[in-house]
């Protein structure tokens, strides 16, 4: 059984004497950060004017491609953050701090695309000089965890969205028709060529707005790749939402720069480019449902409907003249699929309560608020309707089947106690103005009992004031 690491303390006072270190100053504050996709752990160390940020990744293989990657970058003159200290583990490390505003933060701050226009120019002028200044005398057999987006690279992003999302997300395929199409996709990739460095995950959130510049972040998986991908990256990065002509207006300045400055060709580049978009837009379906099926960190499924999104476009416009049948009928049911669209969590105003019946013989509703849910009442101890002939076939709405739970003086009981305690929750979450709370009720085969109390607290609070009711059956909704 894994255990807790039990070493934050022990990072921090690492982390406070590299500060020391390199400031000759104690730091006043230490704060850390909030998680992002990764396993790394970030810290903000501050005193008096004095800031850094303290870093902890225990994959050395990692810290050393990202160590090597920066100083070759800073001494080619782009923009990426200084690396102050290093500790002799190297896990340990201290970076400039370049504050909190990102290319991300900045469009949802500006709430308009004609006012972020010059920032994303600026950004893929700046990813011009990473691909063809940066490529320049880099030694690739640095980088981690391969030095080329190959093959090799394209196949691992492949099954990583064959059974981190579409296996998760409960979408039936052809394994062997499957595996024949992305080999058909990956040997036409190929043809795109590597011979330029490739960010790999060149998105709104790792590029900082610092002074008057941009600063890039999370290049530690760069290698030689293909011109298309970091475009596509952040063209389609799915929470930033681009319009099509914004994102046809970053590309052709973009090309139109790339091809005065260092040659590129625009057919070529057009060529490779929407193939390429689609192989992004799956390694980060793969992403989302790793983070979110998988290891249940809710706010990445929200990302879904707006890849969803940026799917059916390419599949309205640009869709590769490929021989790729079973990924095709893939992606149809992803698109008409209900449950993944539905995955976007917008708050209504006041108070929504989401009420849910489910089958403990499966799983547990997920929390798509991003709050990791709340209350989960279990059932199962309760007579059961479903053990007898006449009520087998019906469910928790029926009358007959409420009419035999509520003959039941321990239903009576169970409920009394619910509504104690969510009459509880919901007067408090009212006053302190929360925006959601999640309330599930589960038994055998998410049939009779469970669905019965899920009706029944729904009808509680229906039409209360301030409060939204939302009430969803996983396992009728699946019939």
């Amino acid at each position: 059984m894994h255990q807790k690491r039990p070493v934050e303390k022990a990072d921090i006072l690492v982390l406070n004497e590299l500060f020391y270190r390199h400031f000759d100053q104690i730091a006043k504050e230490t704060l850390k950060l909030p998680a992002s996709g990764s396993v790394r752990e970030y810290y903000r160390l501050k005193s008096g004017n004095s800031t850094a940020i303290g870093a902890f990744n225990k994959d050395i293989r990692e810290n050393m491609a990202f160590f090597t990657l920066t100083r070759h970058f800073r001494w080619l003159g782009l923009n990426v953050p200084d690396i102050f200290e290093v500790e002799t583990d190297q896990k340990h490390y201290l970076l400039q701090d370049l504050g909190d505003t990102t290319l991300f933060s900045y469009l949802q701050e500006a709430g308009s695309e004609d006012k972020i226009s010059e920032k994303y120019f600026s950004a893929v002028e700046n990813l011009l000089d990473f691909q063809f200044i940066g490529h320049r005398g880099l030694d690739y057999n640095i980088c981690y965890p391969r030095k080329a987006f190959d093959k090799q690279s394209m196949m691992w992003d492949l099954n990583y969205f064959k059974h981190y999302f579409i296996r998760l997300a409960g979408v039936t395929f052809d394994e062997q028709a499957l595996e024949n199409d992305f080999h058909t996709f990956t040997n036409f990739l190929m043809q795109a060529g590597t011979d330029n460095f490739m960010f790999r995950d060149f998105q709104s959130r790792n590029i900082m707005v610092f002074g008057e510049k941009l600063y890039f972040i999370d290049y530690q998986g760069g290698r030689r790749g293909p011109l298309q991908y970091d475009l596509a990256s952040l063209l389609f990065d799915a929470k930033a939402n681009l319009s099509p002509e914004f994102r046809l207006k970053v590309m052709e300045h973009y090309i139109e720069t790339g091809k005065k400055q260092f040659g590129i060709n625009p057919e070529i580049f057009n060529k490779f480019f929407y193939p390429i978009v689609l192989i992004r837009i799956m390694q980060a379906f793969g992403a989302y449902g790793y983070r979110g099926f998988f290891e249940r960190k809710t706010h990445f499924l929200q990302s879904i409907p707006f890849a969803l999104k940026n799917l059916e476009w390419i599949f309205d416009h640009y869709r590769p003249e490929l021989h790729l049948p079973e990924l095709y009928r893939v992606f149809e049911q992803i698109l008409v699929s209900k449950t993944l669209s539905e995955l976007s969590f917008t708050p209504a105003s006041g108070l929504t309560v989401s009420i849910n019946s489910f089958s403990y013989k499966k799983s547990y509703p997920l929390d798509n608020s991003g709050n990791g849910g709340g209350f989960v009442f279990d059932c199962r101890f309760l007579p059961n309707p479903g053990r007898f002939a006449e009520y087998a076939e019906l469910n928790g709405k029926d009358p007959r089947v409420i009419a035999f739970l509520e003959s039941k003086q321990e239903t009576n009981e169970f409920l009394k106690n619910v509504f104690a305690i969510t009459d509880a929750a919901i007067s408090n979450y009212l006053e302190r103005k929360f925006y959601h709370l999640m309330i599930s009720f589960g038994c055998t085969g998410g049939q009779h009992r469970s669905v019965y109390f899920a009706e029944k607290l729904a009808q509680r609070y229906a039409g209360m004031q301030g409060v939204n009711v939302r009430v969803k059956h996983f396992e009728l909704d699946k019939s």
